[in-house]
């Protein structure tokens, strides 16, 4: 049997990953609530904020480690096995979330879901160094990354409702069981990579495989990964390394405190973070497929991988400055922060896309989980230290003072990837 297009079936079932995986990491944050609202999770378990800003850094310290180490196991292992690796650990732990008695086990449970969850991202970035040419790399990113947009969007509304019919123990129990049951289609589908899957077309073998860099064309299973250090002593390297440093933070103030942000501020129930949470998740997925596009565009029409990248994540720049800036001078409302928002996240996405897609645009497969793991690692720990003070500064002052740092971390991102990587391309010619 042969299927025309296998690399969209591959991206496809690493999108319903991603979906998943927010999905997953959402619901604690939605079904938190405040000590004063019935059945949520702070009021049945007798936590405060304080108690949600360590839990949430408990998981990025966790996913922190886990970018790092999955990125070196799906190295080592391959992507069909490191996912069912991490999914399957995700899925499991997500679902023992509902036997939480207090703050010490949903730590527990939190740090599991954190390190396993993290795998999701150097793996994609690796699949897809595998599976497309270069020219489609950041399409497929950009796809790959609207499933965290998507799962941000479906995840309020249906988490809403199952909490509101169920409770949060119920709720966690549904939503854990969806990574399991996603193994099963990838087993039987990625059953090997285009150099050797059966399914695959001659033709669609020759389009992706001509398409890659000298150094993916000489990647095979007798190939060693470049160490860190290897890794690092190339200084486009640090491209991905300090502009994720200075960027992942701008995604991860709202996925974390946007929900806590609409019950302080606003003072919205469960209910109403449901209704209005996933709006600006839509402006995320648009984000995502459109730069993409735009840098496939670049790349078709230049000829210049350095020209696609660059430019694009100069756009993404320019409109997450100007939302986040927005955010302090016309955010007055609920309705007008959801919109500003709506645009901060369509910017990040436009970005980010093509700043994940770096490390296979420098190394060849067996070093590109390594790098993108490492990227990952350094933006969490940036990511760390932002939850650490959100709480200290809002109790002091507010939350302006938190969108005015993030939009100055803007520039220094992008700065950081034009200083660093002068000409994007395979260093490993």
């Amino acid at each position: 049997m042969k299927v025309k297009g296998l690399r969209w079936v591959i991206i496809a079932l690493i999108f319903i990953a991603t979906v998943i995986n927010y999905i997953d990491r959402s619901a604690l944050g939605i079904m938190w609530g405040g000590e004063d609202i019935d059945g949520s999770i702070s009021q049945s378990l007798g936590l405060t904020k304080d108690h949600y800003s360590y839990i949430l850094n408990i998981f990025m310290v966790a996913y922190a480690l886990g970018q790092l180490f999955t990125g070196k196991i799906f190295d080592k292992v391959g992507t069909r096995i490191g996912y069912v690796l991490s999914i399957g650990i995700w899925g499991i732990s997500s679902f023992l979330h509902s036997a939480a008695r207090g703050f010490l086990s949903i730590s527990i449970f939190r740090s599991l879901l954190g390190f396993s969850e993290a795998g999701n991202w150097p793996g994609a970035v690796k699949s897809n160094a595998e599976w497309f040419p270069i020219k489609e790399r950041a399409i497929a990113q950009g796809l790959f990354n609207a499933g965290a947009s998507i799962g941000s969007v479906i995840a309020p509304p249906l988490i809403a409702a199952l909490f509101v019919a169920f409770g949060w123990k119920v709720t966690f129990m549904v939503i854990g069981s969806f990574g399991i049951v996603w193994i099963i289609p990838w087993l039987l589908i990625n059953k090997a990579g285009p150099k050797k899957h059966p399914w695959i077309t001659k033709e669609e073998q020759k389009y992706i495989l001509e398409g890659q860099s000298e150094a993916d064309q000489k990647d095979n299973d007798d190939v060693q990964g470049k160490s860190l250090k290897e890794i690092l002593s190339h200084k486009e390297s640090w491209a991905v390394v300090v502009g994720r440093f200075f960027l992942e933070p701008i995604w991860w103030l709202f996925v974390g405190w946007m929900p806590i942000y609409l019950f302080d501020v606003y003072g919205f129930n469960v209910k109403e973070v449901g209704m209005f949470l996933w709006v600006p998740y839509v402006g995320a997925a648009v984000g995502s497929i459109a730069g993409g596009f735009v840098s496939g565009k670049i790349i078709a029409k230049t000829n210049s991988i350095d020209k696609g990248r660059k430019t694009t994540i100069l756009i993404g720049g320019i409109i997450m400055l100007l939302g986040l800036i927005a955010t302090v001078l016309l955010g007055d409302t609920a309705e007008k922060f959801v919109a500003i928002v709506f645009f901060v996240l369509f910017g990040f996405q436009f970005a980010i896309s093509n700043v994940q897609t770096l490390p296979s645009d420098f190394f060849g497969g067996k070093s590109v989980g390594s790098l993108a793991g490492l990227g990952g690692m350094i933006g969490v720990f940036s990511v760390i230290i932002m939850n650490f003070l959100v709480p200290i500064v809002v109790e002091e002052f507010s939350y302006t003072p938190i969108f005015i740092a993030i939009a100055i971390f803007v520039p220094l991102g992008v700065g950081a990837i034009y200083y660093f990587a002068r000409n994007i391309q395979s260093v490993e010619k």
